[in-house]
């Protein structure tokens, strides 16, 4: 039973409930979380079932899909639980078309050749522009340089919460699932023992990055690397540690929890449905392309804000001129926020999908076609996504609207947690978008809006985001350059430089 199910390239999509036309009785209000786990072993009949279902789906796998997105779940309101075991799917299950596949249709492929063309642009504006003011060809990439510095730091750091996160966790879940049984005060015994995890938790993977970052003064993707991998290790071990203790006697073996470290998931299972071989080249396409948007960024932020902002601050102060920044930096921030998706939830994923086998690519959905909010925070991001709900939303499921604004703070106060400590200051602009606009978009931009104007409203309203978002985090960070605080106090590191600097 610890094996995994080998699969084709192709997803298999998450479990499904009968359909309405087969069980009308259904409905998205209830919850799909089963209450008891599946069982260990599945009857022959079920076994004939699934391997029929199989053969039946398996038969259309080669007829054309067209753009029809990824099937599932677009009118309720969360995913249906992920797997646990490749045999404890209920017989009622598609298989629905990879969530990367999205992206490879021909119209797409159109849409990549159009910002391959824009990067051409952007680099032969650079060296024209080099050329004509400094007579020579300068492309030295020193921003580049500058944002992935001290490299060597950033590997031991990750090293050391890698090694913690694998050994710590397993070990204190080997210790309590073989003495759980046999010390007299087994509830004493498990309150130490998770509270002596949880105060290594605190120092290793909360306190020990943190200063790694301010202490060493890492540049800024550098702390980016850092910080999101600590966020990363937290949530997977929690997810290991809340997913393996219950009802288990004996903790799973050492490599299922190495592979779960590294596949691109955030929900503990024990095992994953896997392809049957790995497509280097396709794995090498990924990597390529994830670099490529790492220099696309660079000229964005050469060409498009770095001469915008750079001597903002030592302009007066007036409300056009903020406005006018805005809307000037709503195209470098859009561009920055459709390469972050496919660099980050689309080629890295992928590539790491690719060489672990892990055949759900089912990391985002269609949310460019999102109509409201609420469906865009649900498809934008499903691998995080996910894990909020299992282990935040359903926690404090008793009140919907209390859980669901729950979760919007936590995930607010993270947001701005990375962005503080990346950029060295901290200017909530990120929390203020999230925790308060978000939550009211979230309720006026609905699901019961539907039809193309409440898209080109969805899509105007991450424009203006965008350009809030990077006009004001550009003007901050050079009001830090310019104007460096003199005297370190409370309130001189929480109040924004760039409300005062004139420099």
């Amino acid at each position: 039973m610890g094996q995994s199910l080998t699969l084709p390239h192709f997803q298999l999509g998450w479990i499904q409930r009968p359909s309405r036309a087969l069980n009308a009785q259904h409905s998205c209000a209830q919850p799909w979380m089963p209450q008891h786990r599946a069982p260990d072993r599945v009857g022959p009949s079920q076994s004939g079932a699934i391997l029929g279902l199989l053969r039946g789906d398996l038969r259309g796998l080669n007829e054309p899909r067209g753009n029809q997105g990824v099937a599932g779940v677009r009118d309720c309101p969360f995913p249906p639980p992920p797997l646990r075991h490749a045999l404890e799917w209920p017989l009622c299950f598609q298989i629905s078309q990879n969530g990367s596949e999205l992206l490879e249709v021909e119209h797409f492929q159109t849409i990549y050749h159009i910002f391959i063309a824009m990067l051409c642009v952007f680099i032969v504006s650079t060296v024209t522009v080099d050329f004509i003011d400094q007579g020579r060809y300068d492309l030295d990439f020193d921003l580049f340089i500058f944002a992935f510095g001290r490299l060597p730091m950033v590997l031991a750091t990750w090293l050391v919460m890698f090694l913690y996160t694998l050994l710590v966790p397993y070990k204190a879940l080997q210790l309590w699932a073989g003495s759980y049984r046999t010390v007299r005060f087994p509830r004493l015994f498990t309150a130490i023992l998770w509270g002596a995890l949880l105060a290594c938790h605190a120092a290793v993977l909360g306190f020990y990055p943190v200063y790694t970052v301010i202490q060493h003064q890492l540049p800024p993707a550098s702390r980016f690397i850092v910080i999101l991998e600590q966020i990363r290790f937290l949530m997977k071990s929690h997810s290991f540690l809340r997913e393996a203790v219950p009802g288990e006697v004996k903790p799973p073996a050492l490599s299922t929890y190495l592979y779960f470290l590294f596949c691109p998931t955030l929900i503990y299972r024990e095992s994953y449905p896997r392809t049957p071989y790995i497509r280097w080249k396709y794995v090498a396409q990924n990597f390529a392309k994830f670099l490529g948007c790492l220099f696309y960024s660079y000229f964005i932020l050469e060409r498009l804000c770095i001469p915008v902002f750079t001597n903002m601050s030592k302009q007066p102060f007036s409300i056009k001129t903020l406005v006018l920044s805005i809307f000037n930096a709503t195209l470098p921030g859009t561009f920055l926020l459709l390469l972050s998706f496919f660099a980050f939830l689309h080629c890295w994923l992928n590539a790491f999908a690719e060489m672990l086998r892990f055949a759900d690519r089912t990391f985002y959905k269609d949310w460019w076609n999102a109509t409201s909010f609420a469906t865009y925070y649900r498809t934008w991001n499903v691998v995080v996504h996910e894990w909020l709900y299992y282990y935040v939303y359903q926690d404090l499921g008793r009140s919907r609207v209390a859980a669901m604004l729950f979760v919007f703070i936590t995930s607010a106060i993270v947001h701005e947690y990375v962005i503080t400590l990346c950029f060295g200051f901290f200017y909530p602009v990120m929390f203020s978008l999230f925790a308060i606009l978000g939550v009211i978009f979230n309720f006026l931009l609905n699901d019961k809006r539907k039809g193309p104007i409440w898209n080109i409203i969805m899509w105007t309203c991450l424009f203006i985001g965008q350009g809030i978002q990077v006009c004001l985090y550009c003007q901050e960070w050079y009001a830090q350059v310019h104007c460096p605080l003199q005297q370190k106090t409370f309130w001189g590191l929480v109040t924004p430089r760039s409300w005062s600097c004139r420099s």
